[in-house]
């Protein structure tokens, strides 16, 4: 029996593509895993009305941790129109299962490191090393949203707020909602795994990102819960900024960064921005991680224009891989798989479009398994 029970999502696009790289170094190092493929994606969506079937459900339900490639993501009124004509018209909505996926399985973190390999040519300034902590089942992804207004919600908030009165008088087809729901406990426990991810690893300072200035009511509760945690951890140097400073200073001076922790929205906008400054989404990876499962997966989406075309670049799925590795425990493989893709970056030889060559996706995943 194999030490590692791995789920598998290809997913849309170029996931398929992507995960089969990740395979070829997994397999190069002789990881003891067995694979499991499930079905996630457009395409269910399209053909089932389900984009996460109850099926891989299941699946990841036995599972030790699961790999994840990339779906496609299309708004609501244009997944409609693509049903299947047997699934029309019966109020069927398209949500993202990755989003799904992060709350049915309480995947309350989302790790995301971002760091610059010597002699990428795509790195914003060299020496980057940054981690994000991005809450990652709250904030504006609760999914309490409406596309039209009920009266009695209208009502209701028109009652408990004066500020909402204008919206009131709207007609409820005229206007929108999407509820930013952010807790005292969700707030906390993210808070708490940046502050022990810094104190283990030996990084110096974390740094709160959010809105309590304009946002009070949500993201001053985050703020008050990082900064209550935080106190736990004197050795470590602490700090807050609003979420747009911190994109103006990230560009300016990223050495002025270590650990960053946000809610939910601006963890996902600030983890692309530092995706960029060391590569772009070809070397972002990303973990979702719970008390009992993890996920990792690139942060690029699915490219439907490069699918089957073997040219994007696999080193994001990789190093998510990585982190999975790492997660699993096996720290010796984990180490030498980075060791090897920063060997192919520095060396220059191989590079896929993205960083200026003309490398397919399978080409760079075999010179990475060659370096192992």
């Amino acid at each position: 029996m194999a030490k590692h029970r791995i789920g598998w999502l290809p997913g849309d696009g170029i996931g398929a593509e992507v995960l089969a790289a990740a395979r070829v170094v997994l397999d190069r190092l002789r990881l003891d895993a067995e694979y499991h493929e499930g079905d996630i994606g457009w395409e269910y969506w399209r053909r089932e009305g389900d984009a996460f079937p109850q099926r891989t459900v299941d699946l990841l339900k036995s599972v030790d941790v699961a790999m994840f490639g990339a779906v496609t993501s299309k708004p609501v009124r244009t997944a409609e129109a693509e049903l299947t004509p047997a699934l029309q018209g019966k109020g069927l909505v398209y949500r993202s299962p990755i989003v799904r996926m992060r709350q049915l399985f309480d995947l309350y973190v989302c790790l995301r490191p971002c760091k610059a390999y010597p002699g990428n040519p795509l790195n914003y300034k060299e020496g980057i090393d940054l981690v994000i902590f991005r809450e990652n089942t709250e904030d504006l992804y609760a999914g309490v949203e409406f596309g039209t207004v009920p009266e009695e919600l209208a009502t209701i908030l028109g009652r408990l707020s004066k500020n909402f009165t204008p919206f009131q008088k709207l007609p409820g087809d005229e206007y929108a909602i999407s509820c930013k729901i952010n807790t005292r406990a969700g707030s906390e426990r993210i808070a708490r795994q940046a502050f022990e991810f810094a104190k283990k690893s030996g990084r110096k300072r974390v740094t709160i990102v959010h809105k309590a200035n304009v946002v009070r009511a949500t993201d001053g509760l985050f703020l008050e819960s990082a900064r209550e945690v935080a106190a736990e951890y004197p050795e470590i140097a602490v700090g807050d900024a609003n979420v747009d400073a911190v994109c103006m200073w990230l560009l300016k001076n990223p050495f002025n960064y270590d650990v960053l922790v946000a809610p939910n929205l601006y963890g996902d906008i600030i983890s692309d921005l530092c995706a960029q400054m060391v590569g772009g989404l070809g070397f972002g990876c990303s973990g979702n991680i719970g008390s009992e499962l993890a996920v990792f997966e690139p942060t690029h989406g699915s490219a439907p224009k490069y699918a089957g075309l073997n040219k994007v670049n696999p080193i994001a799925t990789i190093l998510a891989a990585k982190m999975m590795l790492d997660w699993l425990g096996e720290e010796d493989k984990a180490s030498r798989l980075e060791d090897a893709v920063a060997a192919v970056v520095a060396e220059g030889v191989v590079r896929t479009y993205d960083m200026g060559g003309t490398n397919t996706t399978s080409e760079m995943a075999e010179a990475v398994a060659a370096r192992l």
